[in-house]
């Protein structure tokens, strides 16, 4: 399998796209002025503790205040408590914990008036961003994510991804992080460490051990809310958990981010480095690798699929519905239970991409085709968790229900990512205009851009159907402009574009 990280940059945001063979599988958004990101840590000023809901607000300097429930608080938060008081006064300056005295673990049945109070400082790291009119879900069992490991602080527990199914290798692992450990924290190994060495593992311990040494450095005579430790850039963090062998590709048009994406991946995996490229076509870098199209007909509310048959996904406050349709797909199969089952699959796997393309959490319903055999039944099942299983968010799937439903629960940590599919009618009659129409104003400015002797080289970007209506036939309109003008326009197709939308660029050279 063939993956590529495709990165396009704009002035306001940062858009990443993951290919696998050429398709979307995973779409992401980073945007300038988000300041509240999963894994970032913030000193931050308790607020009211609401004893009914055994939780409390949290003021992280989002509008609306943070939400900390007692049992995300973490076993260990009375030591985190005093090693924040301690680091604050200047009175603790040996951060790694060698010689910190724990306090004894909170109960787990306690409650959370007897563990914080309002207006306390403690340190807490956001789990879910910021959701509609929600402030940020908020933990303070700490963690920071390297390459290879998770370091947990105030914590003495080894453990293993579950992905890693070896016996032996989960063995030898606990061995080599337990002889490099430092005391005080805890160590959870991620599957990507299957298989490595003992300096690898070191090397990538005491990069997050630098990174918790430089936050505590920042706690000191810091107000509140304050950030003290930011997650990686998205692209960082994407490489840090998905690089592997299968990369073949990663382009970007942006210098400085290329820099960047070089310089990261010398650390983590730098035979892999050559593969960082810039993108220098005049075809927008989201043309060129197809991924436009993709995302006008992966995001609507209808998805279509192979051999006629189609998703209609709709969305409510409490839920998402995916209702599997077999369309006017053509019967070759021997019967209704064959064709019910073919479809499904095909069905589970472009849901699982799309859960993971849309970023959908919260309760997803699948009504799939009904079918009467049980073995038929469990395939559906076991075939949507395998697909599934590449998903790097939390989920569980529960077997199809008498009605035929699956019912699934995917972890929601960000806004789900919506993209507007349709566009406004450009006439109010409900009708567009002929493209001979639009061909006039088209001729006017080519007339125009044309009477400049510089501008040699002429590139026009339209919608797909008006460039198919310039170009098609031997004679076509971009020919006979060539008699007339005695110079050929390069026309490019554009999916971004609006119907009625056109544009005119000169390339120098």
């Amino acid at each position: 399998m063939k993956t590529e990280l495709i990165i396009r940059s704009n002035s306001s945001d940062i858009d990443f796209a993951l290919l696998k063979d050429g398709k979307l599988i995973e779409l992401n958004k980073e945007t300038t002025d988000n300041k509240f990101s999963v894994g970032d840590i913030f000193l931050a000023k308790i607020g009211k503790v609401l004893t009914g809901l055994n939780a409390s607000f949290v003021n992280v300097g989002y509008p609306k205040d943070g939400f900390l429930h007692y049992h995300d608080l973490g076993a260990k938060v009375q030591s985190l408590n005093n090693f924040i008081k301690k680091v604050s006064t200047g009175k603790y300056k040996e951060f790694t914990l060698k010689n910190f005295r724990f306090e004894k673990d909170i109960h787990k049945d306690g409650s959370i008036n007897d563990v914080i109070k309002s207006g306390q400082n403690l340190l807490v790291q956001i789990v879910k961003e910021p959701i509609s009119t929600k402030g940020p879900r908020l933990s303070s069992e700490l963690s920071i994510a390297g390459r290879f490991l998770v370091l947990v602080p105030f914590s003495d527990r080894i453990s293993v991804s579950q992905k890693i199914e070896d016996s032996k290798e989960k063995d030898r692992l606990k061995r080599l992080v337990k002889s490099i450990k430092p005391k005080g924290f805890g160590v959870i190994l991620r599957t990507v460490a299957e298989g490595k060495k003992v300096a690898e593992l070191d090397k990538d311990l005491q990069n997050s051990l630098d990174r918790w040494k430089t936050m505590c450095k920042r706690i000191a005579n810091t107000n509140t809310p304050t950030k003290v430790l930011s997650e990686l850039n998205r692209a960082s963090s994407i490489l840090r958990d998905l690089m592997n062998d299968s990369f073949t590709n990663i382009v970007t048009n942006d210098e400085t981010l290329k820099l960047e994406i070089k310089e990261y991946l010398q650390e983590i995996y730098p035979e892999k480095e050559k593969i960082v490229k810039l993108h220098k076509s005049s075809t927008p870098i989201f043309e060129k690798y197809g991924i436009e199209r993709q995302i006008k007909t992966s995001f609507g509310k209808t998805v279509s699929m192979s051999r006629g048959a189609y998703l209609v996904i709709e969305h409510t406050e409490a839920l998402h519905v995916i209702d599997v349709n077999s369309g006017n797909r053509s019967n070759k199969a021997g019967s209704q239970e064959e064709t019910a089952l073919e479809v499904n699959l095909i069905a589970a796997t472009e849901i699982a991409r799309q859960l993971q393309l849309r970023d959908m959490g919260g309760i997803i319903v699948i009504d799939f085709i009904d079918m009467h055999r049980a073995e038929n039944r469990n395939k559906l099942f076991q075939h949507l968790k395998e697909h599934m299983s590449l998903d790097r968010t939390k989920h569980k799937i529960l077997p199809p229900s008498k009605f035929g439903l699956i019912q699934i629960t995917r972890q929601r940590v960000r806004p789900e990512l919506s993209i507007k599919t349709t566009e406004p009618n450009p006439n109010k009659n409900g009708e567009v205009e002929a493209p001979i129409v639009l061909l006039d104003k088209i001729e006017a400015d080519l007339e125009r851009v044309i009477s400049n002797p510089k501008n040699k080289n002429v590139v026009l970007n339209v919608h797909p159907f008006i460039a198919s209506y310039l170009t098609k036939g031997i004679s076509s309109i971009r020919f006979r402009w060539y008699l007339k003008h005695k110079k050929w326009i390069t026309i490019i197709p554009r999916d971004a574009y609006n119907y009625l939308q056109y544009k005119f660029k000169i390339v120098r050279k």
